[in-house]
């Protein structure tokens, strides 16, 4: 069976907007220990993060970039404590806008309550 798109997203993008996350918090001048604290990981992932151990290097687009940048600067100052809503945000720019991925919306997928 073909994996849904939310699967691929668990598994690629997540990944790779986390580490990108990091890696800007880094840039911006914390140490990884306090990048594990703000975002709630282990020291050891963000450091997996910055060496490319872990989280796919994908290329995002210059509108996926910024939302990373601005979501991480946000987060060293203190302006974003919890970056689920927006990591939400960043997530659909990179399926293309869509809220909903298409093949939860295809009512074959759907369960029916009517039985």
């Amino acid at each position: 069976m073909e994996k849904l798109p939310c699967e691929t997203i668990v598994w690629n993008s997540l990944p790779a907007i986390r580490a990108a996350i990091a890696i800007e918090m880094v840039r911006c001048g914390l140490s990884q220990k306090m990048v594990a604290n703000i975002l709630g990981m282990a020291p050891s992932a963000v450091s997996q993060y910055l060496s490319g151990k872990r989280g796919y290097r994908i290329a995002f687009s210059d509108e996926v970039s910024d939302a990373i940048a601005y979501l991480a600067k946000d987060l060293v100052s203190g302006k974003v404590i919890d970056p689920r809503e927006r990591i939400c945000k960043i997530c659909v720019l990179i399926r293309g806008g869509d809220t909903m991925c298409s093949a939860c919306e295809d009512p074959a997928m759907k369960q029916k309550s009517d039985i």
